[in-house]
């Protein structure tokens, strides 16, 4: 059973490595960028602290800042040095010869899981504790086209994606319901003057404010480098 679901592994990989064009080169090259999505992020925070009290807010960006942190050293520092999965891009794996790669972007030595979809997915299953909608959608989609693009560019096969999310899963929901339990204890309530309507705004009975922003910074950003990536 293993060795069939490292083969299948294996030519969806191929598969989706080998439909490669300059456009989506460029395209998935800047999706994947670490920097791209600072708009977006940026976007994120100003929401944030447009919704809630100052003191409130900065322990939620915390929450979130313990999210990825949990899921990007769960990845690379636990699981990938037990398991030493390497990366379909390495040149010690016999695979790699049939690897298209992007500017010669190799990466680390191991690839499981993808600390790429762990760090996404762990952002945007946050979203799914508010109310949903159109921003919750987008941030989804972007989760999983960051992650899709991993596989576009070879260094990570599709299980490593899948792995990612499951990290991401149990890190967005750990430091999610601590920092509601932490908000619901007396004296802490009492400092940071958590009020009933930020808590209808945490359990999504009340939809967030200029929400939408995040949304505008997101679709501004990937019209921006689709553009880019048409005329190179």
């Amino acid at each position: 059973m293993m060795e069939f679901l490292q083969q299948l592994d294996q030519r969806l990989l191929l598969l989706i490595n080998g439909c490669h064009t300059p456009f989506w080169d460029s395209f998935m090259w800047i999706f994947s960028g670490k920097l791209t999505w600072v708009p977006m992020y940026a976007a994120i925070l100003y929401v944030l602290l447009r919704n809630f009290k100052m003191s409130v807010g900065f322990y939620l960006v915390v929450a979130i800042t313990l999210t990825i942190v949990f899921t990007d050293q769960v990845c690379a520092s636990w699981i990938r040095p037990w398991v030493e999965r390497m990366r379909p891009s390495n040149p010690d794996n016999p695979v790699s010869e049939f690897i298209h790669l992007v500017n010669g972007k190799r990466g680390g030595r191991y690839g499981f899981p993808s600390c790429h979809a762990a760090n996404s997915f762990g952002l945007a299953f946050l979203f799914l504790f508010f109310r949903r909608g159109p921003v919750t959608v987008f941030v989804l989609l972007w989760a999983a086209v960051n992650s899709y693009s991993r596989v576009y560019l070879g260094v990570h096969y599709p299980g490593d994606l899948l792995a990612g999310m499951v990290v991401a899963l149990a890190g967005a929901s750990l430091f999610f319901f601590l920092f509601r339990f932490f908000l619901k204890q007396p004296r802490v309530a009492a400092f940071l003057r958590y009020s009933g309507d930020i808590r209808e705004r945490m359990e999504g009975r009340k939809p967030l404010e200029q929400k939408n922003v995040i949304l505008y910074a997101g679709l501004l950003t990937v019209v921006c480098f689709t553009v880019y990536s048409l005329i190179l």
